[in-house]
């Protein structure tokens, strides 16, 4: 037998009601499970051979500039919660300023690379978006371990991202005289306390299994 209109009409707008009642009753700020997009953590690792740390300190005689190499490292972000963790590895045996003298006594006296042959950075934190698909800048918060020992710095961050590969570059400075590393200065050159950092970083990205 054939229903009458207003019996399909009523069942249709129960139907609605429902439904209605089904989202109004889900958590404040979230949609049903079904509608909900997962966004899993991204991976990023080094290339060693794209990747490289500048460094400038300044003096009463002239500004000191170099370099030290990457050896790798592999760092994973939360893009939702900016919660990072990982390490990045960088040579301090492979620091240099095209002075050998200079660079003779930096290693053996000041950052005694003989004993402390690599500087790690940890990151805890990222403050701020991370865009994967057009250049962001943020903030990333990490641990550097330098000469034995850790200190937290912030560093000031620019990235960009194409297909499965990116490229940045991170800035910060490192007091190395509070951070308990000898003062290189003499009678006739004062160096000021403070060396600024620029690290030039690339590699590939990947969604974290």
């Amino acid at each position: 037998m054939r229903r009458p209109a207003w019996t399909s009409f009523a069942g249709t707008l129960a139907i609605t009601f429902g439904l209605a009642a089904w989202i109004s009753a889900a958590p404040a700020g979230r949609l049903p499970q079904a509608a909900t997009a997962t966004v899993r953590p991204v991976v990023l690792n080094f290339d060693a051979s794209a990747s490289k740390v500048h460094y400038t300190v300044d003096s009463t005689l002239h500004t000191v500039h170099g370099t030290f190499n990457v050896k790798g490292g592999t760092i994973q972000f939360d893009p939702q919660t900016g919660k990072a963790e990982g390490e990045i590895v960088v040579s301090a045996a492979s620091g240099e300023s095209g002075n050998s003298s200079r660079d003779e006594r930096m290693h053996k006296e000041i950052l005694e690379s003989w004993k402390y042959q690599v500087a790690t950075f940890r990151p805890t934190q990222i403050d701020g978006q991370v865009s994967l698909a057009s250049p962001s800048d943020f903030k990333v918060n990490g641990i550097v371990n330098l000469h034995g020992t850790d200190h937290e710095v912030v560093a000031v961050v620019h990235s960009e991202f194409a297909g499965d590969r990116w490229k940045g570059t991170a800035k910060f400075d490192i007091p190395y005289i509070k951070w308990g590393i000898k003062d290189p200065s003499n009678f006739l050159l004062k160096v000021k306390p403070v060396v600024n950092i620029e690290f030039d970083m690339a590699g590939t990205q990947s969604a974290a299994q």
